[in-house]
């Protein structure tokens, strides 16, 4: 049995499964979620089951102690090397030991690269097929995007801009990448672009963001509903991310091989923060 840590919104999430479900598959062993982060009031909610995803919710009798519930019991865990065994991500890029892993480990990290999971890839993709059926209004979207030549574009704002600690950890992108990567996917195009906004702050996107081009703002999924703005993103011909994760997903989801995926050169605002390993190669890193 492999147990993954699940923290953090969207985009970490899946991250953090598909890390998992990697290393399920090698072991032919079942994958469970430890999903004790959501417990209670949370800044996000627990979004997988929204996918055709092949885990299950841990329950309290398989799962090592929690820290916080029972912290001597995690300590002994801990300080004894009890199972299942505590494997936490080293450093943020890619770590080269984990295909060697073995089964009945615990996994703390956030695991943010395809590489992780590449060679099963087509396995992921299954998974991350949205089993929620699309509401009559992003089932419009979603026909209109097929027929168009659809640019998304990403914009992260809300605690990225509003909390002073992840504001100087992420930092946001500028108008000026935005632009540019555009530009840039507009010259590679056939006909013009149509560029769908998403962002978590659509208000925002609409009074700041103006482009040569014809521009559609998405605002009518709440935070509940974010994995239909990945569906629609992922729907996109082509893709304008922002250093986040949840954009990360909405292009990579996207099985296209001729698609474009622009992202921005820095990951974190942090030069401490690093992570070469979070770029698929095909992608355009624009600085």
């Amino acid at each position: 049995m492999i147990i993954t840590h699940i923290n953090g919104g969207l985009g970490n999430q899946m991250f953090q499964y598909a890390a998992g479900r990697a290393l399920a598959l090698r072991h032919g062993a079942d994958l469970v979620l430890d999903t004790r982060d959501f417990d209670g009031t949370t800044q996000f909610g627990l979004g997988l089951d929204h996918f055709a995803i092949a885990a299950r919710q841990g329950v309290a009798a398989e799962l090592p102690p929690d820290r916080k519930q029972a912290p001597l019991r995690y300590l002994i865990w801990r300080g004894l090397r009890l199972k299942p065994q505590w494997v936490r991500e080293n450093g943020l890029g890619y770590n080269a030991g984990f295909a060697d892993l073995g089964d009945g480990v615990y996994l703390k990290g956030y695991w943010q690269s395809e590489r992780y999971f590449q060679d099963v890839e087509a396995t992921i993709r299954r998974d991350f097929t949205i089993g929620t059926p699309p509401d009559p209004v992003n089932r419009a979207i979603l026909a209109e995007l097929a027929a168009s030549p659809a640019v998304s574009l990403h914009i992260r704002r809300g605690d990225y801009v509003i909390d002073p600690r992840t504001n100087a950890t992420h930092g946001t992108c500028t108008m000026d990448y935005y632009a540019r990567a555009v530009a840039l996917i507009a010259e590679r195009m056939t006909e013009k672009p149509v560029v769908y906004a998403f962002s978590d702050d659509p208000a925002w996107v609409r009074e700041n963001l103006v482009l040569p081009h014809e521009m559609r703002v998405m605002d009518h999924n709440d935070s509940d509903h974010n994995y239909e703005d990945l569906r629609l993103m992922s729907a996109c011909r082509h893709h304008i991310i922002a250093n986040s994760s949840f954009s990360w997903w909405g292009a990579w989801l996207n099985p296209s091989a001729d698609k474009i995926v622009v992202s921005p050169d820095r990951w974190f605002a942090n030069p401490k923060m690093v992570n070469e390993d979070i770029w698929p190669e095909s992608w355009i890193r624009l600085a």
